[in-house]
């Protein structure tokens, strides 16, 4: 129990340096690719997002969804991609190699949609490779590009909301 302590210290260490390095600015392309990280344990639901991708006019392909769950269950085999605390080793390490995969990609926008305060859900959106993040309130304000203010269950606000901010910001392809 004391090692699984400093584990978790270790990891906030890891995501407190990542913050503290200026990253680059955020550009002007168009979001293409879509990487989502979520906590199954909060919601469910990952059908949302393809919803969310075709109003953005982001191909279905190009969307990535990965889940996290606190306690592993036999029910997110059928997940691309979902992963546990035993995924990460001392000092933030994946031990996951899909999961390590999804943190090189590109993606043109990262959603970060989970509320709890998990330490390995923070560590994974300050480690990708996304060139704009977008997280909801009250996770860390210093890993995401853009916050909007709801809850997890008001995704059709969420929604509305991501579209016109990123309409705003000239980031939607127009078809």
């Amino acid at each position: 129990m004391i090692l699984k302590g400093f584990k978790q210290k270790s990891i906030k260490k890891r995501i407190n340096k990542l913050l503290s390095v200026e990253h680059e600015n955020v550009n002007n392309d168009t979001i293409e690719s879509i990487g989502v990280i979520l906590n199954i344990d909060e919601i469910d639901d990952f059908e949302w997002f393809n919803g969310l991708a075709t109003h953005l006019n982001v191909h279905l392909n190009k969307l990535k969804i990965i889940a996290f769950s606190a306690n592993k269950k036999e029910t997110l085999k059928s997940w691309d991609v979902c992963f546990d605390p035993k995924d990460f080793g001392w000092f933030g390490a994946i031990k996951n190699s899909e999961l390590q995969a999804f943190l090189d990609t590109r993606f043109d926008a990262l959603i970060s949609y989970y509320e709890a305060d998990v330490t390995e859900l923070k560590l994974l959106t300050a480690l990708s490779k996304a060139k704009f993040k977008i997280g909801i309130s009250g996770c860390d304000e210093r890993l995401n590009d853009l916050i909007i203010h709801t809850n997890l269950k008001e995704f059709d606000v969420f929604k509305a909301e991501v579209f016109k901010y990123l309409t705003i910001l000239n980031k939607i392809k127009n078809e």
